[in-house]
């Protein structure tokens, strides 16, 4: 897969609050593999908020599988999962496919099972395509982002405009 086709998610929602589940599971996939910073809580949050809870409680009640794939070098990737009770796969190395494929590996699920839920094309998505998984592209939960994320936004942007999405 080219690069550039890897940059195009297979599903674009607004928050996770419009992940159409039953659709998912029409489709097959019983697995969500989630960014945690800005898709299912704050950019560098150390807790998990009452968004947070909800949305992994609506998925387990329909019968998901989940794991946060994180970049974070740092137990808070950690931390945030424990308090959710599910699994965590961090050091990702997003967006090359490693970390999406632990993560599978972790749950032992087929990669046609699986979606990749993430807020950065140059990161979420990109590692979801190349691992095979189904990819969704969420708009960020906040404003608020580290400096370097806000740094890529601009050419993700551009991205964006380019492929349509």
């Amino acid at each position: 897969m080219n690069i550039f086709k890897a940059m195009v998610p297979d599903k674009v929602i607004r928050s996770l609050d419009d992940l159409d589940l039953g659709e998912l599971k029409a489709r097959g996939i019983d697995c969500l593999l989630l960014d945690f910073d800005n898709t299912l809580g704050p950019d560098h949050a150390t807790e998990p908020t009452e968004f947070s809870y909800k949305m992994v409680k609506k998925a387990r009640d329909m019968g998901f599988d989940m794991c946060l794939v994180s970049n974070a070098k740092s137990g808070r990737s950690e931390g945030i999962a424990k308090k959710l009770d599910i699994p965590c796969v961090t050091y990702a190395h997003k967006p090359r496919p490693d970390g999406v494929n632990r993560a599978l590996a972790l749950l032992g699920k087929d990669k046609s099972k699986a979606a990749m839920v993430g807020d950065q094309v140059f990161t979420d998505v990109i590692a979801g395509r190349y691992a095979g998984v189904y990819t969704i592209f969420s708009e960020k939960y906040e404003k608020r982002e580290i400096w370097y994320i806000v740094l890529k936004r601009p050419f993700e942007k551009l991205v964006r405009l380019i492929a349509g999405f």
